[in-house]
């Protein structure tokens, strides 16, 4: 793999780097960010990624509202973020600079697509002067570009009319921050020889911007060095850059596999978990079947369905329509029958925040039904780690016979890392075990249980298996509709029951660093790699610190009280406002401190590092 050219600057080693493009949502900043990803994937780094939407689909171009961003972290070793701040900046238009210089380090590098100052762009932009003028970014590396004009000239002979040239300008850029960063152009090449096969000249097109922009790097006298990160050292294997929706789809199917049932997910389009959908609808060769309803409702409710007849039933959606689906949860409990949930949460209340990640429906997935209404809940940490979750939720669905509710969030779901491909021989069988037929008018049971207190799974058509189902409480054993008093206490007593038996088939948890000291970070969800890294760093200034990530969010281990006992301070980040921290602090009588933000925005490394410190000055 190699560079279209051989670079006669002088090239500087970095550890790693960070880079931003920003931009109009239609400037294709998406795109540029995901082949730089890819790109850097294949080279051998490790890779985290951030990117940013417009939370309104049509916002008016040019305007703050309307900035699209994209974010990778690249290095030469294990990472766990998008990064703190950003080394490099790409800003296509004056919103774009205004909205996402703050980030940028002292003396980092700005890219500006210099044709889009203009007065019209600084109104939309609702800026008084030029910031390429007022001084506003002295403190940075300033290289401004006519992009715009060296684009129209670089895609000249294609024909192409001037809208459909300046649509070809994120080329241009990617081609100069892959010039920058030594990074080779063959895999984008490729992408844009399959990509735009049948528009041979907007192919051509695409490959002239990207040549110029990174010929423009090597030639102009403004760039008087770029860099180079080499590829990390991480444990041997394939790995394949994996975004977290299709992290999860992909672990979907695993498990429809691995259990043999087929998979069937029904589901109502909602962001930030729409390409759930899109990516399952992709593998109808392994038996999945998708289902896009007519709302929330009926999509849990043909779910449901899918599960009664013996399918792996499957739907996701985000915190509003996890309030919709609440309902038809309470039934899939009542009636035992085993299915994921799945929500990719989103800022809040209402429609909130759409495109902006939070952490904020714990409350909503431990609590959110009418009743004693128990459903066990596991959040993944990571992209890469949806596909070890979907796993693992089905397992404790089928084991107990019960509905899972699986979080992440749009930081998760929309992020990229590397992921390892696993070895199919090691993937975890899940045995999932149907009712057998009966005969010689043996009477079926549909509530006896097994030690683990789950019923039987009674595939319809199943000879001798017929009985009653539905919403309204059974009786112990027989099913039958029952009123009586006691026998609603056991059967309440029963489910949850169930629910705390899991806990004894999960692991107990572990920490990252001392086993007993003065501070113990616990953290769940998207909060890891932030958590992780804080305590990694603080590890070697000598801090006596620890952190503890938990999968399993109800049940909580079975260790976990002891565990938080062993620290003189309990910390404990969240995207919310304290949902964590009020369950442990009346589970554990643990007088857990909170550190919460509620801003569309993962934790930077060090807002931890420096709550962390805070704590010990104390």
């Amino acid at each position: 793999m190699s560079t279209t050219t051989n670079s006669k600057k002088p090239i500087k080693e970095l550890d790693a780097a960070t880079v931003r493009f920003c931009g109009d949502s239609g400037d294709g900043m998406q795109l540029a960010g995901t082949q730089l990803t890819n790109t850097s994937a294949l080279i051998g780094n490790d890779i985290a990624t951030f990117p940013d939407f417009p939370a309104e689909i049509r916002a008016p171009r040019g305007t703050r509202a309307g900035v699209s961003g994209f974010q990778i972290h690249f290095a030469s070793r294990e990472i766990f973020t998008p990064g703190d701040s950003v080394d490099a900046l790409v800003a296509m238009n004056p919103a774009a600079l205004v909205t996402n210089l703050s980030d940028l380090v002292d003396g980092g590098i700005l890219i500006v697509n210099k044709d889009s100052f203009t007065e019209k762009e600084f109104k939309l932009a609702a800026i008084d002067a030029n910031p390429l003028e007022d001084g506003s970014i002295s403190g940075f590396q300033v290289f401004e570009v006519e992009m715009t004009k060296l684009t129209r000239l670089a895609v000249a002979e294609t024909g192409l009319s001037g809208r459909d040239a300046d649509r070809c300008r994120n080329f241009f850029a990617m081609g100069l921050v892959f010039w920058l960063y030594n990074r080779p152009l063959d895999p984008t090449l490729r992408f844009i020889e399959s990509k735009f096969s049948s528009k041979p000249d907007v192919a051509e097109a695409n490959r002239s911007a990207l040549h110029a922009g990174y010929n423009y790097g090597e030639t102009t006298e403004a760039f008087h060095s770029h860099f180079r990160v080499d590829k990390a050292t991480l444990q041997p294997g394939q790995y394949r850059n994996m975004m977290g929706n299709q992290a999860l789809a992909w672990g979907l199917v695993t498990a429809s596999v691995q259990s043999g049932c087929d998979l069937f997910y029904g589901t109502y389009p909602i962001t930030p978990a729409s390409d759930i959908l899109h990516e399952l609808s992709r593998h109808k060769s392994f038996g999945v079947r998708t289902f896009q309803a007519e709302d929330e409702i009926a999509a849990v409710t043909a779910t449901i369905g899918a599960a009664f007849a013996g399918s792996m039933g499957v739907t996701a959606s985000s915190g509003p329509g996890i309030a919709l689906k609440g309902e038809a949860m309470g039934l899939a409990v009542m009636t035992e029958l085993p299915m994921i949930v799945v929500n990719v949460q989103r800022g809040g209340p209402s429609t909130g925040l759409p495109t902006k990640t939070e952490q904020a429906d714990l409350f909503q997935a431990i609590f959110g039904r009418n009743g004693e209404c128990p459903m066990p809940v596991i959040a993944a940490r990571s992209p890469a780690d949806c596909f070890d979750v979907a796993i693992e939720a089905w397992r404790i669905a089928t084991q107990f016979m019960i509905p899972v509710m699986v979080l992440t969030d749009g930081y998760i779901a929309n992020g990229s890392e590397p992921w390892k491909l696993p070895n199919v021989a090691d993937l975890p069988k899940i045995n999932v075990k149907y009712a057998n037929a009966l005969q010689n008018g043996d009477e079926f049971q549909p509530y006896a249980r097994d030690e683990y207190l789950a019923r039987p799974w009674a595939v319809p058509g199943t000879p001798g298996l017929m009985h009653r189902i539905g919403g309204l409480e059974k009786q112990h054993i027989t099913g039958n509709v029952s009123y009586d008093p006691l026998n609603h206490q056991k059967m309440t007593d029963i489910r949850a029951q169930k629910i705390a038996n899991v806990a004894q088939t999960i692991p107990a948890q572990e920490v990252n660093g001392v086993e007993q000291g003065k501070v113990l970070l616990l953290s769940w969800g998207g909060t890891f790699g932030s958590c992780n890294t804080a305590t990694n760093r603080l590890k070697e200034q000598g801090a006596s610190v620890a952190h503890a990530h938990l999968r399993h969010l109800y049940p909580f281990p079975s260790n976990l009280g002891e565990l938080l006992k062993q620290y003189d301070t309990v910390l404990i980040p969240e995207l919310n406002n304290g949902q964590l921290r009020t369950l442990i602090r009346s589970e554990f009588l643990v007088d857990a401190q909170g550190l919460n933000k509620v801003q569309g925005k993962p934790f930077a490394v060090s807002e931890i590092v420096e709550a962390v410190e805070e704590i010990l000055a104390n």
